[in-house]
This record gives C-alpha cells, structure tokens and sequence, in this order.
C-alpha cells in the first residue's frame, strides 16, 4: 500500500472519530441542556407554590398582631406596643419578599411577545411614578431619546423600574442626585445603561448582585428585598442579552445590559 493511501485512510479515520466524538459532545450537551430546563422548572414551580402557602400564616400572623393592638392595647406597656409593632413590620417586610419571589418566579414562566419596545418612553413614565412618590427629591434624570428595542414591553419595563428605582433610591443621600440612561457602542454592539451619582459599590462584591437575597447594604440603611437585580438579570438572560455592572463606593454605579431582541435559546 503507497503512502499516499496511507496517509488518505489515516485521514479518513481521524475525520470520522472527529464526527463522531462531535455528535457525542452534542448530545451530551443537549441531555444536560434539557436536565438543567428541567430542575429550573422544578425551582421555579417549588418558589412560586412555597410563595402561595406562606402567604395564608402570614395574614394570620399579621390579623391576630392588629387584633392584639386594637382590643388589649391599654393592657401592654410601652415595650409590648413596640414589640407588637416590630411584629408587625417584620410582616409586612415578609409579604413584600414573597410579592417579588412571585415576580422572579412568574418572570420565567411567562411567554414573551415580542416587538419594538419604547425605552426612553417607559423611562419617563417611570419617573414621573418616582417623583410622585417623593416630590421632596431633588434628582435630575437623564434620558437619551430614542432608546428602543425589541423585546417584550412589560418584562423590559421590570427592568427599567429595577435599575432606575435602585439609582433614584441610592442617591437619596445626595443633593442633587443625578441619574443618566443611555446606550452607547461596544464592539460592535449597542449596550443600554442605568448611571447614578448614589452610594455605588465596592466591585470585589460585583459578583453577588444579581444572585437573589444577596445584598451589599444593611435594610436600615436602604430598605429592599434582594430581589430586583436577580429579575433583571433572569429578564435579560429571557432575551439572550447580558448585564454587568460597575461601582465605586461613595461615587455611584452603572448597570449596563445587551438585549438579542428575542428569547434565548433553551438551557
């Protein structure tokens, strides 16, 4: 046999164990692909029914507490009031953990529609929302005109109302505060952002914001759930896009996220 049929059968049979471990990987990546869909199903389902049932002791908890309040109140002292009222906030804190699991939860099951979505738009809904609640505030908020995209227009909104009501809440210390929305280029792609003057972060903890109860200042200092940067990244994840964010402590922080304009692929 010549080298050259040599040469060509050894090629031949290094192509086909090429082939062949290539449809192993990818069948192996689709078994794990569907495994893991599977046990985010589970998860999900688990949160959303375990949010359910906590909700009935809870308004138990919180009915017997206001009961206690109305008809013994001339029988505690100062310290059981305060107690009782300690109760109480601890439960409406409760009742707000579970309203966002339900939010996390439903963020995932529900199907997406699809079309241009009106960014800068949505912004200026939100902040007239913001300013109604505090018209003390002083803030200036910026928003670039013309931020559209595709995506669905009530899961993007979720985002928006996130980013912008963290940006609007951490510059509370600051007189005035001033927040930005915008996208800018990088390679080659459109990136949106949410920059604010605030209290920022320290980036060696960059990594625990989007992971769900994982939160880098104490409740006193500003009130929350834990939850609305675990949303925005599960919304931006549904849309095949990616967020990240920057910080500095004392100087501000800016999320930035891509949108694909479509649902990610499956696992």
């Amino acid at each position: 046999m010549s080298a050259d049929v040599k040469s060509a059968d050894s090629s031949s049979a290094q192509l086909q164990f090429a082939e062949h471990e290539i449809a192993r990987l990818k069948a192996e990546l689709e078994r794990c692909n569907r495994q893991l869909e599977a046990a985010n199903k589970e998860l999900e389902a688990f949160s959303y029914s375990v949010s359910h049932d906590l909700r009935s002791p809870l308004h138990g908890i919180d009915g017997w507490s206001h009961v206690l309040l109305e008809e013994y109140r001339d029988k505690l002292d100062a310290q059981g009031l305060e107690h009782l009222q300690f109760i109480r906030a601890e439960v409406a804190r409760m009742h707000e953990l579970i309203r966002a699991l339900l939010q996390l939860a439903r963020v995932s099951r529900n199907e997406m529609h699809v079309e241009t979505v009106d960014l800068s738009r949505i912004c200026r809904d939100l902040e007239r929302e913001l300013r109604a609640a505090e018209p003390e505030r002083q803030v200036e908020l910026l928003v670039a005109p013309g931020l559209t995209a595709q995506g669905d227009p009530a899961l993007l909104r979720a985002v928006l109302q996130n980013l912008l009501g963290n940006a609007w809440k951490f510059t509370r210390d600051r007189a005035p505060g001033c927040i930005t929305v915008g996208v800018q280029m990088q390679t080659g792609r459109r990136v949106f952002f949410v920059r604010d003057n605030g209290a920022g972060f320290d980036m060696a903890y960059a990594a625990k914001l989007f992971a769900p109860f994982q939160r880098l200042h104490t409740q006193q200092e500003f009130a929350g759930t834990g939850i609305g940067l675990a949303t925005v990244q599960r919304i931006i994840h549904r849309h095949g896009g990616t967020v990240w964010a920057e910080g500095v402590v004392g100087q501000g922080a800016t999320f930035y996220f891509t949108l694909q304009g479509g649902p990610a692929p499956a696992g």
